[in-house]
């Protein structure tokens, strides 16, 4: 019997390093969720300008995922990833330390650059694993992000209710010093590099496209979707793209090189993301708003914030205990199959939930089997994109597949929080969401879902093989 090799041995600790890593960011990202109503107490502001510490995150996130994943191709993957993790604590910390709206947002901006850290983790596995280990470890750290945002819900929600609320950022900051010391300490720098300069020209073109469409699809809401100012960033924001889209294709070093995301299996994987993200953060916006609303409403479930995660908290789960068996449909069937199989589970999960609206046990049900299916989904992606681009393009696909991601999240926040707006009743002295309102929400997640599942048909035949690095990667510097 012979040993395994050494790459292979330690192989173990990168893959656990690498996925606590997507976890803390997960986390990161929900631990504000339980504060949001409180919010314009908490920082004496009003609730529009208190709204501000979810869009500066979400705005930081989708500007810093494909910019930090061309420059960890550039300069070095870990390297980013400390950085990455390095502007989350510092973020974590200037929120823990304040009480006022202004620094409150700096820092969640700061925590959004953090975003990076599972499209980086995802390309630094293809360097540095044996092919062996590649699929497993991929799809586990794809589901890291689904273990981490539903188990963040009921602690974040204990915390705030147990001490005070600064506490959840210092839990941050200790998470963020945690997995940067991990990462010196265990996982090894990529010999893979590109051998080209940084496009800044088409940094700041794509950084503030991003920002004009984001802002106009998040604050629409409250700025009213037919209002100057949102149309005014939508054209701006198509003006930007076309600009910026004409740059990228005559320079000879893009940030984001449009003739490989333009392929046929690039551009299909990312279309499918986008539909996969919107019908995922659907789940998100109905579940948890049923299940806290009151009895008396005639369909709301009663329960409290740390009861609602709790009864969320096991999809996360299913995410994580999916990921073995993704990855060896991946390895036998082709990550195309995977990821149409994915998009049906999730497109099923939401028509039984027309049947499962009467107890928080039957929504416990539909909403495993939709993460059963995002779990499918979202280990296909990496395994789909990494085979369709270069090894030294890795981090900036992989980045501009989690902004793809993030776009049908956004879209989905406000698509469905328009629905959950327009059809509402009246209970006491507000309107809150009917129950045809939140069974639109449910099938339009399901529509979503089958439409990404039509998608993914399109996708070529054939699975190439994922090509792993020639040489083997050069030692821990720790």
């Amino acid at each position: 019997m012979s040993s395994p090799s050494p790459r292979t041995a330690r192989s173990g600790p990168i893959v656990a390093v690498l996925a606590g890593a997507g976890i803390t960011v997960s986390l990161m990202q929900t631990l504000i969720v339980p504060l949001i109503g409180e919010l314009p107490v908490l920082l004496d502001t009003n609730a529009t300008d208190a709204s501000w510490t979810l869009t500066s995150t979400l705005l930081a996130g989708a500007v810093a995922t494909p910019v930090f994943g061309r420059l960890g191709d550039l300069y070095g993957k870990r390297r980013l990833m400390l950085a990455c993790t390095a502007l989350l604590t510092l973020g974590s910390l200037i929120c823990a330390l304040s009480s006022t709206l202004i620094p409150v947002v700096a820092g969640r901006t700061l925590q959004g650059f953090g975003l990076p850290l599972v499209s980086l983790g995802i390309s630094v596995m293809r360097d540095v694993l044996p092919p062996e280990r590649l699929g497993s470890a991929m799809a586990l750290m794809s589901s890291s992000l689904g273990v981490g945002g539903a188990m963040g819900l009921p602690l974040a929600a204990a915390i705030a209710q147990k001490t005070d609320w600064h506490a959840l950022f210092w839990l941050s900051s200790a998470g963020g010093v945690v997995i940067g010391v991990l990462l010196l300490a265990v996982v090894p720098e990529s010999s893979v590099r590109a051998r080209s300069r940084f496009d800044l020209p088409g940094t700041v073109g794509l950084t503030i496209g991003l920002v004009c469409l984001l802002l106009a699809v998040t604050k629409g809401q409250d700025w009213g979707w037919s209002s100057g100012t949102v149309l005014g960033l939508l054209v701006a924001a198509l003006i930007v793209f076309l600009v910026w889209g004409r740059w990228e294709l005559r320079t000879p070093a893009p940030l984001v090189d449009l003739r490989v995301s333009a392929g046929r299996q690039i551009l299909v994987t990312n279309l499918a993301s986008v539909l996969i993200g919107f019908s995922m953060y659907a789940m998100s916006l109905v579940v948890i708003q049923v299940l806290q609303l009151p009895e008396s409403t005639g369909y709301g479930m009663g329960q409290s914030m740390i009861q609602a995660g709790l009864w969320m908290a096991p999809g996360g789960l299913v995410m994580m205990a999916v990921s073995p068996f993704a990855a060896r449909l991946v390895a036998a069937r082709g990550a195309k199959t995977a990821l149409t199989l994915g998009a049906l589970v999730i497109s099923l999960g939401y028509t039984l939930a027309a049947f499962l609206m009467e107890a928080p046990w039957q929504m416990l049900l539909f909403t495993m089997l939709i993460s059963a299916g995002i779990g499918l989904s979202y280990a296909s992606m990496p395994a789909l994109i990494m085979s369709a681009v270069p090894l030294t393009e890795t981090a900036a696909a992989n980045g501009l597949n989690s902004l793809a991601r993030s776009i049908g999240t956004s879209a989905s926040a406000a698509v469905v929080g328009v629905v959950l707006a327009h059809m509402t009743v009246p209970f006491g002295p507000v309107p809150i969401p009917s129950e045809a309102g939140f069974r639109t929400g449910l099938a339009i997640g399901a529509g979503s879902a089958l439409l990404a599942a039509l998608v993914a048909l399109a996708l070529p035949r054939h699975r190439p093989p994922l090509p792993t690095p020639a040489e083997p990667p050069v030692k821990a510097a720790a």
